[in-house]
């Protein structure tokens, strides 16, 4: 099949091996980068943007706000900004699968006098969004959530905004990046509080732009506009390579002795490092040499060593840094000895699928004993793994790559269903996968 095609037959690998120039651009920063620089006054450069589905929906959504935006011979993305003005789109945005896109796009809209609506497919419209009608109400603006169940799509009336103290339920980055969107327009002082330490790349980013924000622990602050918000600079961009893309690689080493794996140019943001700490407890080699920054993000070069993996326990303040990779630790859980137990995760079950009943399934179809809680799950290895009949991605892109990775180690090809949901996020996976040892049709 073709890399966008229904199905992937992935066979076994002895172990991959080799270097990795840079991951794809990081698709959190990539997002927050195209809306920022589509408000800003000039034009923004960016590089390493990442081209995937998910984050050409956001531009796409920021041209028919009156952005414009070219990709340059050398890949580079420029970005005519709009100064701070915005167009009333003339139909819904529509979000694709993006949940990034539609809750930060909520917020930062929400402070413009226009009424807009967004939608998205079948898999954003089962997400959560009275998370974001909450906060922004409060600020001021209108938040019609138009699917059943409080759902997508969602209508937003902006304008007349004000600054707030808002305890943030849930830990969310995307929630706590709706609000502090919003603050740019919303005069007086916004502080959100988390419950517990999310990523933090809106926080960085506006603070390279010069923004009145500051971090006190788990308070961020910022300080609103008096009167109308003068309008964002432009500026070059450089997108560090994504951790949560490199993860899959690192994953597939550190399970595998002999194997060993270098990616250059990732980031290593602390706030989405955290597989790092846990394929340490596990017994995996990590080594990591910081190399520069990214825009406001540290990278560097991280170099795994495959070795034999033992158990461990995923939960409380890790889970924020970590819920992208879950699938993956319960990938190598199924590698380990003993009981990899990952709990407080109960965010895992409004994710592009419900990622524990995903993962339990797919393990188990693959011979690996998982037991489904419900926060989480237990996974009991080392697996003898067995392939009957296919796989399912759940039209979910972690967990298709997640799927693809445990299919190294089975003994014969295990088909994948639906990997077309992979370009969402990393349409480059099959042929990093190819490059550094593993085979796919």
């Amino acid at each position: 099949m073709t890399q966008g095609g229904q199905s992937k037959i992935v066979h076994p690998a002895p172990g991959l091996h080799g270097h990795l120039q840079q991951p794809p651009g990081d698709k959190s920063i990539s997002h927050r980068v195209a809306m920022l620089a589509a408000l800003a006054a000039g034009e923004s450069v960016i590089h390493n943007f990442l081209p995937a589905e998910d984050c050409m929906n956001t531009l796409r959504a920021m041209e028919a706000l009156g952005a414009r935006s070219f990709f340059s011979e050398d890949g580079a993305l420029h970005i005519h900004g709009t100064s701070g003005q915005v167009l009333e789109p003339a139909g819904p945005l529509d979000l694709g699968n993006s949940g990034t896109s539609i809750r930060l796009l909520a917020g930062l809209l929400a402070g413009y006098p226009i009424t807009l609506e967004m939608t998205g497919d079948e898999s954003l419209r089962s997400r959560p969004m009275s998370r974001i009608k909450v906060p922004l109400e409060e600020m001021g603006a209108t938040v019609d959530l138009l699917g059943p169940d409080q759902g997508v799509p969602v209508r937003i009336k902006g304008g007349h905004l004000h600054g707030i103290t808002y305890a943030l339920p849930m830990a969310s980055a995307q929630v706590k990046s709706c609000v502090l969107l919003a603050a740019l327009n919303a005069p007086g002082t916004t502080v959100v509080i988390e419950p517990r330490p999310t990523r933090d790349h809106t926080e960085r980013l506006l603070q390279t732009l010069g923004l009145p924000l500051t971090v006190d622990g788990l308070r961020i602050t910022l300080h609103g506009p008096e009167a109308k918000a003068a309008p964002l600079p432009a500026r070059a961009w450089t997108i560090p390579g994504d951790f949560s893309s490199a993860a899959y690689w690192l994953v597939a080493a550190a399970a595998r002795p002999g194997a060993s794996v270098i990616i250059d140019r990732v980031g290593l943001n602390p706030r989405r490092t955290a597989l790092l700490d846990v394929l340490q407890r596990m017994g995996a080699k990590v080594a990591i040499t910081p190399q520069s920054e990214a825009g406001a993000e540290p990278v560097g070069t991280i170099a795994m060593q495959g070795g034999r993996l033992r158990a461990t326990t995923v939960g409380g303040d890790e889970i924020p840094c970590l819920i992208d990779e879950l699938p993956l630790v319960a990938v190598a859980g199924a590698l380990a000895e003993g009981d990899t137990i990952i709990r407080d995760a109960a965010e895992l079950r409004v994710k592009e699928t419900d990622r524990i009943v995903a993962m339990i399934a797919n393990l188990r179809q693959l011979g690996v004993a998982a037991d489904e809680r419900e926060d989480g799950m237990v996974i009991h290895g080392p697996a003898r793994l067995k392939v009957a009949g296919s796989v399912r991605s759940y039209g979910d892109h972690r967990i298709a790559m997640a799927m693809a990775v445990l299919a190294l180690f089975a003994p014969e090809p295990v088909c994948i269903n639906n990997v077309s949901c992979v370009d969402t996020s990393y349409p480059g996976f099959w042929n990093d996968l190819k490059t550094l040892g593993g085979h796919a049709e």
